[in-house]
């Protein structure tokens, strides 16, 4: 059974008659297939999908990237990879159930693959409690990076989450230090990364594995620092204004593309990626191919180099710096304004002679 977003409604009711058309020996009166009116009512259905997909506001867009029949991480996982081979537990507590990593082959080629699980029914949903990671979850990623950093094999992440896990459990076993974790190891390993954001990308949860070197969503995928909800609910202290929250944090993949905050954006078939899911596993193939080649020819520096710099480029278009092509901090120390030399110990202990004289001062006056 189809599951329809509540913008909907139109596909739904033609979907409906379609399936009658295709089915009339349960009406009564009808023996024949007509064919004509089949072709005229998926035309019709065309239509209205490229009327609706293509004028999509920001919440329409998450409601899409939230479709329940969407294609998960596990579908890329089964479908487009050879020989993988799940690895489970982080060393340290336990097995999280919402990331799925493992190795496996790709075209003959080694690599990681981590991909944050929702579930596709309420059993397994519970079960991958909604694809928001726990510590444990978070740290088996840091050691199997930690591997394939080791012997040079590429990572591919699959981002699908609405965040990190907010429990107390969580909290205790030191959910903000595992996430941050993560976050550095994505930075400093020196092979290449690919997060592909397929549905949610959502706040730090994602972004835990979503650092690498080059950052793809799917058309309607969304990516940001909160919900939509969460967002209204701060500010306005209404939830119910998520679409103006949605609007101002430029959530969606084009938007994004344009902050270069992310690097490319694989179409989807006409209605969503659930409604062709081998089209989309096609465009998520090559675009993965595509990405991988253009590191063969780099050195592990290189490869490190290129990560840094495309996140220090965020948001410094117009900025201080001249140059936004280089912005490695080895290059750049001579552009910090306030480059100061503390070499000679006469200017540290006169520095510290002025801060315990301003200490002095306002005990004196306060």
């Amino acid at each position: 059974m189809k599951n329809y977003l509540n913008f909907e409604n139109d596909i739904k009711n033609l979907e409906g008659e379609l399936e009658k058309l295709k089915d009339p020996y349960n009406q009564e009166g009808l023996s024949e297939v007509d064919t004509n009116k089949i072709s005229q009512t998926q035309e019709e259905i065309d239509l209205k999908l490229k009327e609706i997909y293509s004028n999509l506001d920001p919440w329409q867009t998450t409601m899409v990237a939230r479709h329940e029949d969407r294609p998960k991480s596990k579908f890329f996982i089964d479908n487009l990879f050879d020989e993988f081979i799940s690895l489970s537990g982080d060393r340290y507590y336990g097995e999280d159930k919402s990331v799925i990593a493992g190795l496996a082959k790709l075209e003959g080629q080694s690599v990681l693959v981590i991909g944050q699980e929702k579930g596709e029914n309420l059993e397994t949903r519970i079960e991958r409690n909604f694809g928001m990671m726990r510590p444990e979850g978070y740290r088996k990623t840091i050691r199997l990076m930690e591997l394939a950093d080791k012997f040079k094999i590429p990572i591919l992440s699959f981002i699908d989450t609405p965040g990190a896990y907010p429990g107390v459990g969580a909290e205790e076993r030191g959910q903000a230090e595992a996430i941050a974790k993560s976050i550095e190891c994505s930075m400093k390993v020196k092979v290449p990364t690919i997060a592909i954001i397929i549905g949610e990308g959502g706040s730090g949860g994602a972004i835990a594995l979503a650092s690498s070197s080059k950052v793809i969503m799917l058309e309607n995928a969304i990516y940001s620092v909160i919900s939509p909800e969460g967002c209204a609910t701060i500010l306005w202290r209404d939830p119910k204004k998520m679409l103006d929250a949605a609007k101002a944090m430029k959530l969606s993949a084009k938007d994004l593309l344009e902050l270069k905050v992310i690097d490319e954006i694989i179409p989807e078939p006409l209605g969503g990626a659930h409604r062709d899911r081998n089209l989309i596993l096609n465009s998520v193939k090559d675009s993965v191919i595509k990405n991988l080649k253009s590191f063969k020819n780099m050195t592990s520096g290189e490869i490190l180099d290129q990560r840094k710099n495309k996140f220090l480029k965020i948001g410094r278009g117009k900025g201080f710096i001249s140059n936004s092509e280089s912005l490695s901090l080895q290059e750049n120390k001579k552009n910090i304004i306030f480059n100061f030399s503390f070499q000679d110990k006469k200017y540290i202990y006169l520095l510290g002679g002025l801060v315990l004289s301003l200490v002095a001062l306002m005990f004196i006056f306060l």
